[in-house]
């Protein structure tokens, strides 16, 4: 407490309000392939948020029998209960970007004639009519056959445009030129660019590469003087001397794209994770599938960029090969941490093997790369008019068209043991969690998890894994189910009884819970009836069952158990089937198809094999529950005294919470100790404060039994 030496008025401020925490009880995480997204472990990645059905998709793609297990089908089923997923993607090595090498050339350009060759005399009275009419044409410029602009565009200059300082001054003419010519290289068909560097300007197509060529029919008029332009090299030469009087009154000229080896040097696009997913292709239904890049032609130094989904632009970008705010490399980034794109990664590449350039220094490594290919020479600069050498050419950019990315590997093993290793995962190096591994993560607040779907390799070992994740971690109940066409009843209950060729123990932990026949489902992404895993109904209706009450009732029967979307169970079980399953040691959760009232979850066991309150799925998730908002509304009492007043604001905090819980009929009675005889001297001396927390689970109804008695006529039921 502060010390007080003077007179006055003080306040001080004392938080006292301490509340039990909120926490969410319906967060799943899954665990499992898919042929795109972010892998858990890779690049800093975690497991991921998904907060609805739209969103998987779009990150991770559509489900696909074609697809080992069924993760991303077991997710759009639960997200139609909750709206807090992790998903979980597992690959191994072979995981692989898909890619595309995007074009890159030059665009067609034409020197101009200067101040000189005009004839132009310096000062601004200077009445002459000596100018020049330049007819602009245009062949093919792309890969799609398409032209910049329909008709021949028509610009004349003459000394009314001008105000010449000197006859070398070739300033005024270079703005007379864009003047007439409507614009300067920013124009959407053809501009000027006039380099002051140089001191000449510079007739510019908009587009790039071999098959774009400008045509100029350039025609210099002087009524005084009926001498020409003379040019004998089409592609950017300067036009020399006029040619001598009564020569040909115009002179045509043409000029050709030049395309960049991309053996030699090409812009990479990667997709931003590895996966087939982002292959360009086309579906069974024809619709089109994965990502392309498509570039367009834009006036000046900028092209436009599509990234196309699915057939449709998702994202759309201007690029250039300048610094500054269009540059390449800072808008579409180079790696997943600078991506600006959802869908993409780019960088310069050169050579062969198209090792990655300097991502720090991209334009530097690309233009160096260019000058030592003799091709296109430098490209830096130079449509902003800074004076470096005269290059040829000097205005790049991507090529014009659609490129489709291709090569990407899902990284799915194909082999059993190393689909397990995929998905059992493990804490690499960097300290990154892969698999299963990645579900370790106090921050996720995973109540339920699972790994459902078929061909997920060795599932006695990954079923195993889960469960043990779930032991020590504390955080959530795993679930789980025997593989697909395991056989008759008594099959299924020896493989959970580990009396089977692919399980050898028995599952026993309150950690766990365990459903069986497998449902059969309509797939709206196959277009085929699929039979799905029981674990992700089972878990769609805790979700459920935590919506429309609390994790501590029980997520079976005809009031939260029902299931609408199965089209029929695997094995359709009678009253014996269901009796064999629920007792004897036997921890098996039955789907049940009931005649007219449909399917149903029909137990609510965990596979603890021990008769406790535990076996039982509501107490357990009530447990994960207690222990999680415990811990989230305690956590501040760390270092404070241990002593009585500490003590009773810990039962403070216990105990509304337990009261809460009594209310919304979890518990039946409970009690909180927390005070000399929980916090012996030792104890303290140890700095431990222990508290004592009894509580009573609400038991459910599992046997709703009616005895029915019969009596004579003269019995006396009132008595009874």
């Amino acid at each position: 407490m502060p010390t007080y030496v003077s007179p006055g008025v003080y306040v001080v401020e004392k938080d006292i309000s301490d509340y039990p925490a909120s926490v969410n009880s319906s967060v799943v995480g899954i665990v499992g392939f898919a042929d795109r997204g972010p892998v858990a472990g890779k690049d800093g990645k975690k497991a991921t948020l998904i907060t609805g059905a739209q969103a998987l998709v779009d990150l991770f793609g559509e489900p696909s029998e074609a697809i080992k297990g069924q993760a991303l089908e077991g997710a759009l089923e639960i997200l139609e209960t909750t709206n807090s997923l992790y998903f979980v993607r597992c690959a191994d090595d072979t995981a692989t970007e898909a890619s595309a090498i995007v074009s890159i050339g030059s665009c067609p350009a034409i020197k101009l004639p200067g101040a000189a060759k005009l004839g132009f005399s310096p000062g601004a009275t200077d009445a002459g009519t000596s100018g020049i009419t330049i007819t602009v044409s245009s062949t093919t410029v792309d890969n799609d056959g398409a032209a910049p602009f329909a008709s021949n565009k028509v610009f004349t200059i003459n000394k009314g445009n001008t105000s010449l300082a000197a006859a070398s001054d070739n300033y005024e003419v270079g703005l007379a030129y864009k003047k007439a010519i409507g614009g300067d290289l920013a124009s959407a068909d053809v501009g000027v660019f006039y380099d002051a560097g140089d001191d000449f300007a510079y007739l510019v197509l908009n587009a790039a590469g071999a098959n774009a060529v400008l045509t100029a029919e350039i025609d210099i008029f002087d009524p005084d003087d009926t001498t020409e332009v003379s040019a004998t090299a089409p592609h950017l030469d300067l036009i020399d001397d006029q040619g001598a009087a009564g020569g040909t009154p115009a002179k045509i000229i043409s000029a050709s794209g030049v395309t960049v080896s991309s053996a030699d040097v090409g812009y990479l696009v990667q997709s931003i994770y590895p996966g087939a997913g982002y292959n360009l292709g086309t579906k069974s239904n024809g619709d089109t599938s994965g990502v392309s890049f498509e570039v367009n032609n834009r006036g000046g130094k900028d092209f436009g960029i599509d990234v196309n989904d699915a057939g449709a632009a998702a994202e759309g970008f201007l690029g250039s090969f300048v610094s500054g705010a269009s540059y390449l490399e800072e808008t579409i980034g180079t790696s997943v941490a600078k991506a600006t794109s959802t869908l993409i990664t780019g960088s310069f590449v050169t050579g062969a093997a198209y090792g990655d350039l300097d991502a720090d220094d991209g334009l530097t490594s690309f233009t160096a790369q260019l000058t030592s290919l003799g091709t296109l020479g430098t490209v830096r600069g130079k449509y902003n008019g800074a004076a470096d050498a005269d290059v040829d050419p000097r205005f790049v950019k991507l090529i014009k068209g659609t490129y489709g990315l291709a090569g990407g590997d899902s990284g799915i093993p194909t082999a059993e043991s190393d689909v397990a290793t995929a998905v059992i995962g493990q804490v690499e190096a960097d300290g990154g969690r892969t698999g299963i591994e990645a579900l370790d993560d106090d921050l996720l607040n995973i109540s339920l998890a699972l790994v459902p779907g078929e061909g997920v390799g060795d599932i006695a070992s990954i079923q195993n894994a889960l469960i043990t994740k779930a032991e020590t971690t504390q955080n959530f109940l795993a679930v789980l189910s025997p593989k697909y066409n395991i056989g008759r009843l008594q099959d299924a209950i020896d493989w959970s009884n580990g009396l089977s060729e692919t399980r050898t123990a028995a599952i026993n932990s309150s950690y766990a819970a365990l459903y069986w026949p497998w449902l059969k489902v309509f797939s709206v992404f196959d277009g085929k009836d699929r039979w799905y895993d029981p674990a992700i109904f089972a878990v769609r209706q805790m979700t459920y069952t935590d919506s429309v009450s609390d994790p501590w009732f029980a997520p079976a029967g005809f009031v939260r158990g029902r299931l609408t979307k199965p089209l029929e169970t695997e094995v359709v079980l009678n009253q014996g089937d269901r009796d064999t399953m629920y007792s004897g040691g036997n921890v098996l959760n039955p789907m049940v198809n009931f005649p007219q009232r449909g399917i149903a979850v029909w137990g609510q066991r965990t596979t603890q094999r021990d008769p406790s309150a535990l076996d039982r799925i509501n107490v357990r998730r009530l447990m994960i529950y207690l222990r999680k908002v415990i811990l989230a509304s305690t956590q501040r009492l760390v270092f404070e005294p241990n002593d009585r007043f500490t003590w009773a604001r810990v039962e403070g905090l216990v105990n509304p919470l337990l009261d809460d819980i009594a209310r919304r009929r979890g518990i039946t009675e409970f009690k909180v100790v927390c005070d000399e005889t929980t916090n012996t001297p030792l104890r303290v001396d140890r700095n431990e404060m222990w508290t004592k927390v009894l509580i009573k689970p609400t038991k459910t109804a599992e046997m709703v039994i009616f005895e029915l008695n019969l009596t004579s006529q003269s019995a006396n039921l009132g008595s009874l």
